[in-house]
């Protein structure tokens, strides 16, 4: 299995960065990718997927696919036994997202425009999903689209909640506070 330290050594962030800013991929901080919207910082990326603890084989949804950045580091550590599919809400993101991942030759993410529902219902269940965008509140969506003892990593105000569904009606969640994203739309 591919640990999230060597997706990061694998998975290069300047090439999911526009052209000028590829130069800064190695800084600490959100990068700004156009539309209002950013390449997270690594050091958030990193821990969020820690918590996500992802697994070979596993099927996952990333929400707010931005620059592709997440997607591809996911699918590097699923395997091509895995899938990860990606949704955007911004048409020339998913463009670029998807873009991005098919340079890398990665065949195992799919790539899709979000529209007025949380996530991808039709492909439901995941075992994990990951969400890089600050919600103001749980959209309890999700959580129905997440399998039994997966987990949901979101952003909610400026708290990293890390959700474990133990049962269709009990979740445990663990709090991480002080962070700060681009807003989920």
């Amino acid at each position: 299995m591919i640990s999230v330290d060597k997706a990061f050594y694998k998975i290069q962030r300047a090439d999911f960065l526009p052209e000028a800013l590829r130069k800064y991929s190695d800084i600490d901080k959100p990068l700004p990718i156009g539309f209002g919207q950013t390449n997270s910082q690594p050091s958030t990326v990193r821990q969020m997927l820690e918590w996500l603890d992802v697994e070979q084989g596993d099927k996952i949804l990333d929400i707010g696919s931005g620059s592709g950045w997440t997607t591809a580091l996911m699918s590097s550590i699923v395997g091509p036994d895995g899938q990860v599919f990606a949704v955007e809400r911004i048409p020339e993101l998913v463009e670029f997202s998807r873009s991005n991942c098919e340079k890398l030759a990665i065949t195992n993410a799919r790539f899709f425009q979000s529209g007025n529902i949380y996530g991808l219902p039709e492909y439901a269940p995941f075992d994990r999903i990951l969400v890089s965008a600050a919600a103001q509140k749980l959209p309890n969506e999700l959580l129905s689209q997440l399998k039994i003892g997966g987990k949901l990593v979101i952003p909610i105000k400026n708290t990293i909640l890390v959700i474990t569904k133990i049962s269709d009606t009990k979740n445990k969640t663990i709090k991480h506070p002080g962070f700060i994203f681009v807003p989920l739309i």
